[in-house]
């Protein structure tokens, strides 16, 4: 099995299924296609397939230009049709591992996909999980789901774990030339998946089992989690010894060794930074350990929206102005800047706070025109963008800048408005006048 898959790799007849057509599985369709692969795209969303079909992207950084260049070959299609991934040599997924409510793991996408691949599977076959989670879930969760199809791991088919690791709107980095780390369950899986992904990626790194990828992938999130809570919690001490954090950093990261600048925000965004730690403090659970810097940090970030509104509620009331009633304008629905992704976005909880304290609230966001249809947030889907101008913003009591897009004039910004709330330090070059700023 495992010569004839890669003999077809190597001809570059092996046909690449990508189940997911999001921010991490778009990119990824994008670069097999460039290395020679046939790909298969799947996604339940329709409107995603006929848009791909029809040459047209719904990711802003991933052109239509590039959507149509996949599709001029002939070795790209899309479908929702299930049964079409039984075609697939290889099937790649890459669907949300987000958290409910209790910040417990929500694996319903990981296993409804395996159960779909379960239906369809065949021998010969590799089965790659990508979506961000605890260490164990391809061997506990997925593989026991796959075997029901009564086929055998590393005898009938391949299965292994390779962490996503797309930073949406990185110009430095792309999904080619950021190494992928890949763990097998087995050493022929190991090295079908390593075969699969050199067709695609610059440099694949191999570990010694899924569970070593699995932890990687978290290890990376925590890192930044951790660091970030840090100088979010420095922010609210500084802040009150009157010292900016944002003057701070740029003086640490002056040294050459011993310091890595991590910046202070609004709260955490994307899919991966506020989830994939709580993932791995829950597993800890099952070890009877606590992870108190996890959780900390968590505690930190997750506070930072309120310390936000708190800030604003200080600055409107230095100015004999009550936040019930005031009219406030929230700058940035992306999570990070110059991207359409708003993915766990501070902005939202931003607002809804805002809300639930009587503001009446607009925001805009040159990269996020309407607010879509999410089940934490479906009281906000339909809220369009305003357009901006001078006169606009002289309208609202405060402007809160929750994402620091560059195509936004922080001259006319802060010319315009009656207060700004900075939570990104974007102001930091503006011209004239800057008595109607307040860092947050």
């Amino acid at each position: 099995m495992l010569k004839q898959l890669l003999e077809k790799i190597k001809k570059r007849e092996v046909v690449v299924g990508v189940m997911g057509l999001g921010y991490v599985g778009l990119p990824l369709v994008r670069e097999f296609i460039r290395g020679g692969a046939n790909v298969l795209g799947f996604d339940l969303d329709e409107r995603k397939i006929k848009s791909l079909m029809a040459g047209k992207s719904y990711i802003e950084h991933i052109p239509s230009a590039t959507v149509q260049e996949m599709l001029a070959g002939g070795r790209f299609s899309a479908t929702s049709n299930p049964k079409q991934l039984a075609k697939a040599d290889c099937i790649l997924i890459a669907v949300p591992t987000p958290l409910n409510k209790m910040r417990e793991p929500d694996l319903q996408y990981v296993e409804a996909t395996a159960n779909t691949i379960s239906t369809i599977i065949r021998k010969g076959q590799l089965i790659v999980l990508e979506s961000t989670t605890y260490p164990g879930t391809t061997r506990d969760v997925v593989l026991p789901i796959l075997a029901r199809s009564g086929l055998k791991v590393g005898r009938d088919f391949f299965l292994a774990f390779s962490p996503e690791r797309e930073d949406p709107g990185r110009k430095d980095y792309s999904t080619k030339t950021i190494p992928k780390v890949v763990g097998g369950y087995d050493r022929d899986s190991l090295a079908a998946a390593k075969a699969c992904y050199q067709i695609a990626i610059d440099r694949v790194v191999p570990v010694s089992s899924c569970e070593a990828a699995e932890a990687a992938k978290i290890l990376e999130n925590t890192y930044r989690c951790v660091n970030i809570a840090l100088v979010n919690e420095l922010k609210v001490l500084f802040d009150r010894m009157g010292i900016d954090i944002w003057e701070v950093i740029n003086a640490a990261k002056t040294k050459p060794f011993g310091f890595t600048a991590f910046y202070p925000g609004p709260g955490l965004g994307g899919h991966c930074i506020p989830i994939d730690p709580f993932y791995l403090s829950w597993k800890a659970r099952e070890y009877n350990m606590s992870t108190r810097f996890i959780e900390l940090a968590g505690e930190v970030n997750c506070a930072m929206p309120e310390y936000v509104v708190h800030r604003t509620m200080e600055a409107l009331n230095l100015r004999k102005k009550a936040l019930n009633g005031s009219k406030v304008l929230v700058m940035g629905l992306a999570y990070k800047k110059d991207v359409d992704d708003d993915r766990e976005s501070p902005s939202y909880h931003l607002i809804e706070l805002l809300m639930a304290r009587g503001a009446k609230v607009d925001y805009n966001d040159p990269h996020c025109h309407e607010i879509q249809m999410t089940r934490e947030h479906a009281e906000l889907a339909g809220i369009k963008s305003k357009k901006l101008s001078p006169a606009m913003i002289a309208s609202y009591d405060v402007v809160i800048i929750s994402t620091d897009h560059t195509k936004y004039d922080y001259d006319m910004i802060v010319k315009n408005a009656k207060l700004v709330m900075d939570t990104r330090n974007a102001t930091a070059n503006v011209k004239g006048s800057r008595k109607n700023i307040v860092k947050a």
